[in-house]
């Protein structure tokens, strides 16, 4: 079996070890468990299960699964993966897996067969779960929270692996990043901070919580406040405006497109939403109109943030900053992160104000891909290379102005065109294929394919081939534009450039 290990070594790693420095914490089940502990109401809520866990329960749902998960053989460096929507459960899952300094494996609940199957071979999980493993007649958490003998003292060390989040890579696969518990410990508390929350909030997160995002918001940083957290298996706007009202929802955090649609429901009034005080946007379509409509209409503070799989919420404003600078630009670094813009070729810091790919630095990056080989690519001179195009002016404050990876966005789901092509690719009356985002209103992007074929190749039959090879629907072209040629750069190469520009042109097929 193998055992998966951090793959990168931060330079500053010492001084955030030192006494007080930012790894100065204890491991994350020590951290949720005393937050528990001081919960005065509940901690965690799913309406769509119909359960309600305060404090003494959630920790009660930990250490039986804890305890069943070590009877299955599962110790200090092994995989526990599962694919579920946001389910309770897989809160409990998350917190169990740091009880025993196991590793989390969570597989988005979307991922299609062949996704999954490549996901597996990387974590070779001790226990792996699926949907109907987790919440279904006779599922198997059930029968494990039933039958464990309670774990209530943790083995878990703030330096373990504590989850393996997948991110699309540069050539389609799948990259998996690793993180450690005191890197998330410390991005928890600095990211409470920074938005000023306390026991009195509650976030709704319909964001996964396979991605860093719903992680993040949802697991850490509720499990070390602790507050209120309600999860959503499936996004609907008018179910968001209920839980919003009755749970007295202060927080939420996602692309825009979650809310667009919420501002856009049939029910939607000011209203309702009256006890929203922070919404955080970051993704594509984060724009400052955005922003504007959506603090007037929500009446309450709106406000962008930069951040990735590999280093998340990097990037923010506080409550206390300029309502403009929080419109304007994708805030400043938290903590003690590190900003750098560097020429895309050279690597050569660029002055102050002058756009370029954005490196990072900080004691919440990941520890690396779990393939050394992707790590190496990424890190250069102890920097991590974002791809991304940014500026930042003399105080800091950062504007991202583009992207240098292929990504598509399409709400919030980072989809590489790269992987959209070699499926195109791969069918047989398919010569070449490109992909792009084309701006959507709702969802940010939706993922556009120029393709030149020898037989008429059509949506339909798009969506078929997609589906027959396993991949999972938002990933699935939703406009297919057939050429007779490619437009091409003086080098020979694509022209991106152009394809974007002319799927910009006319709206998505829906």
């Amino acid at each position: 079996m193998n055992r998966l290990r951090p793959t990168y070594r931060h330079p500053e790693a010492t001084a955030y070890l030192a006494p007080g420095g930012a790894w100065d914490l204890p491991s994350l089940d020590a951290l949720c468990s005393d937050a528990a502990r001081r919960a005065a109401g509940d901690l965690l809520v799913d309406a769509t299960a119909g359960v309600r866990l305060d404090g003494p329960a959630l920790a009660s749902a930990v250490d039986a699964l804890a305890g069943a998960l070590r009877e299955e053989g599962v110790r200090r460096g092994d995989v526990v993966a599962w694919q579920a929507p946001n389910w309770w459960e897989v809160i409990v899952l998350y917190r169990a897996c740091w009880r025993l300094g196991a590793i989390a494996g969570p597989i988005h609940h979307l991922a299609g067969p062949a996704d999954v199957e490549r996901m597996l071979a990387i974590l070779e999980p001790r226990v792996s779960l699926s949907v109907t493993d987790v919440r279904g007649p006779g599922a198997r958490f059930t029968r494990l929270l039933d039958e464990g003998a309670p774990l209530t003292r943790s083995v878990g060390r703030p330096s373990d692996l504590a989850v393996v989040l997948f991110t699309s890579g540069s050539t389609g696969g799948p990259k998996a990043a690793l993180h450690t518990q005191r890197g998330l410990a410390y991005k928890a508390r600095v990211m409470a901070a920074a938005h000023q929350l306390g026991p009195d909030d509650a976030v709704l997160m319909p964001a996964p919580l396979a991605h860093i995002s719903g992680l993040l918001n949802a697991v850490l940083i509720p499990g070390v406040v602790p507050m209120r957290a309600e999860v959503m298996a499936k996004w609907d706007p008018e179910d968001a405006l209920a839980a919003i009202e009755r749970e007295h929802i202060t927080f939420m955090i996602g692309p825009p497109t979650f809310f667009v649609a919420l501002m856009a429901a049939p029910a939607f009034r000011t209203e309702r939403v009256e006890t929203l005080r922070l919404v955080s946007s970051g993704g594509a379509g984060v724009t400052p109109a955005f922003v504007e409509e959506a603090t007037e209409r929500l009446a309450c503070l709106v406000k962008r943030t930069y951040g990735s799989t590999e280093a998340p919420t990097i990037t923010t404003s506080t409550p206390d900053d300029s309502v403009v600078r929080a419109r304007e630009t994708d805030g400043r670094a938290t903590g003690v992160a590190r900003l750098r813009i560097s020429d895309p070729v050279t690597g050569r810091e660029r002055p102050t104000g002058e756009a370029g790919e954005l490196w990072l630095r900080g004691p919440e990056l990941f520890a690396g891909y779990a393939d050394p080989e992707q790590t190496r690519a990424a890190i250069s001179r102890g920097w991590f290379r974002t791809g991304d195009l940014a500026a930042v002016d003399a105080d800091g404050w950062l504007t991202i102005v583009g992207r240098i990876k292929d990504i598509i966005i399409r709400g919030g789901e980072n989809i590489t065109a790269a992987e959209v092509e070699g499926v195109l690719e791969a069918h047989p009356d398919i010569r070449e294929a490109v992909a792009v985002g084309q701006p959507d209103g709702r969802l940010g992007e939706r993922v556009c394919a120029f393709v030149v074929a020898t037989r008429p190749f059509d949506l339909d039959t798009c969506r078929t081939w997609f589906e027959e090879r396993g991949v999972a629907r938002y990933k699935t072209p939703e406009r297919v534009v057939q050429l007779d040629e490619l437009p091409l750069l003086a080098a020979g190469k694509a022209d991106r450039a152009a394809l974007r520009a002319r799927a910009a042109e006319v709206p998505t097929v829906r």
